[in-house]
C-alpha cells in the first residue's frame, strides 16, 4: 500500500476537518494551538508536501529553501500578508486563501464595530460596570448618528461592497469609496456608492471604514496626516489588517480629541498592541474576530482543507493566489 502524503496543520482547527484530512494524508496537527517560532515552523515542515496555516505562520524564502519538498500552503484566511507569494511562486509552491466564505460575516462585524464605536457602547458599558451610573442626563454618552450620515469605505472588494450595501440599503447612508481601481457602473449602482479621492473621502466622511488588503503600499494608509484631514466628529473603523493604521498616531489623535472615536479589530504586531490604545476611552477594541462565527470559521477551515486535497490529489487548487509555470489551467 502506498503511504499517504504528509501535511502539517499549523494551528488548532475543527476536529471534524482534521479527521477528513486524515483520510487522505498523514497529518501532523497542533491541536494544542501553540504559536510556533519561525525556526520551529521550518522544522515541523520537514517532509511535508502541504500545510494548512493561519495568519500567524510566516511562509518566506528561508522556510521554502529549507523545505524543497513543499508543494502547497493553504491559508485559513482571506488575507495573506503572512505569505511571500513571489518567493512561493519561485519555489514552485502554490499559495491559497479562503475568499468569499467570510464576506458577509465580516461585513456584518464591520457594521457591528461601527455601531459600537459611533454609539459609544464599550465606553458606556465600562461606566455602568464601574458603578458610576447614578442618574439619567440629557447628554450622557451622546454619540454620533449613523443612519443618514456619510460612510467612506477605503477598499472596495467583496467585503467593502457588503458594507456599502448594508449602509445604503439598511441605514440610508450616503456611501463614498476610494479604491485602487474604480468599480463598474453596475456595481456602483448596486452599492449606491460614489467614487472619490482619498483626500475627499477623509474630509467628507462621518465614518471611515478600512477594508483594504495589507501590502507595502497600503502600510499606514491612515497615519497622522490622514487623521488630521478627518472631521473631529468622525469615527474610524479598521477591520482590514494591522499596519493599515499607524496605531501610535491614532492613539494620540484619540487622546487629543482630533477624531471622535475608533473601532479596531486588527492591530500592528498583534496579538500585542500599542499600550496607548488601552489608555483612551473612545476606542472599541476586539481581538481580530470579524470572521468569527462558527459557520464561517468552519467554512474557512474546510475551504483551506479542500485546497490541500484538490491540489495534492488533482493538481489544481480551488482558490489559488499564484499561478505556477506549467500548472494545470
Amino acid at each position: 500500500m502506498m503511504s499517504k502524503p504528509s501535511i502539517l496543520v499549523a494551528r488548532a482547527i475543527f476536529p471534524e476537518v482534521l479527521q477528513s484530512l486524515a483520510q487522505v494524508f498523514e497529518v501532523e496537527s497542533n491541536q494544542a494551538d501553540e504559536v510556533w517560532s519561525g525556526e520551529e515552523l521550518t522544522r515541523r515542515m520537514q517532509g511535508k508536501v502541504g500545510a494548512l496555516t493561519t495568519g500567524s505562520e510566516r511562509i518566506d524564502a528561508a522556510l521554502l529553501q529549507a523545505n524543497p519538498q513543499l508543494r502547497i500552503v493553504a491559508n485559513m484566511a482571506v488575507g495573506f500578508n503572512n505569505f511571500d507569494v513571489p518567493a512561493m511562486t519561485a519555489a514552485g509552491v502554490v499559495a491559497s486563501n479562503t475568499p468569499d466564505v467570510l464576506t458577509e460575516t465580516t461585513a456584518d462585524f464591520g457594521f457591528a464595530l461601527l455601531m459600537a464605536t459611533a454609539r459609544r457602547v464599550t465606553e458606556s458599558e465600562h461606566y455602568l460596570r464601574a458603578g458610576l451610573w447614578k442618574k439619567w442626563s440629557y447628554d450622557m454618552f451622546a454619540g454620533a448618528e449613523v443612519h443618514g450620515t456619510t460612510i467612506g469605505i477605503i477598499g472596495m472588494g467583496r467585503i467593502g461592497q457588503g458594507i456599502a450595501r448594508r449602509a445604503a440599503h439598511g441605514f440610508g447612508m450616503n456611501v463614498i469609496y476610494h479604491n485602487r481601481s474604480r468599480l463598474s457602473a453596475e456595481l456602483e449602482a448596486e452599492c449606491k456608492a460614489s467614487y472619490v479621492s482619498k483626500q475627499e473621502l477623509l474630509k467628507t466622511a462621518d465614518h471611515v471604514m478600512l477594508v483594504v488588503p495589507y501590502s507595502a503600499e497600503s502600510h499606514h494608509t491612515i497615519g497622522a496626516a490622514e487623521l488630521a484631514q478627518m472631521k473631529p466628529t468622525a469615527t474610524l473603523v479598521n477591520i482590514a489588517r494591522g499596519g493599515i493604521v499607524d496605531d501610535a498616531a491614532l492613539a494620540k489623535a484619540l487622546a487629543a480629541g482630533q477624531i471622535a472615536a475608533a473601532g479596531l479589530d486588527v492591530f500592528e504586531g498583534e496579538p500585542a498592541l500599542n499600550p496607548d490604545l488601552l489608555t483612551v476611552p473612545n476606542v472599541v477594541l476586539t481581538p481580530h474576530i470579524a470572521s468569527s462565527t462558527v459557520k464561517t470559521r468552519m467554512a474557512m477551515a474546510q475551504l483551506a482543507a479542500d485546497n490541500l486535497v484538490a491540489y495534492l490529489t488533482g493538481g489544481q487548487a480551488l482558490t489559488p493566489l499564484n499561478a505556477l509555470p506549467g500548472a494545470a489551467a
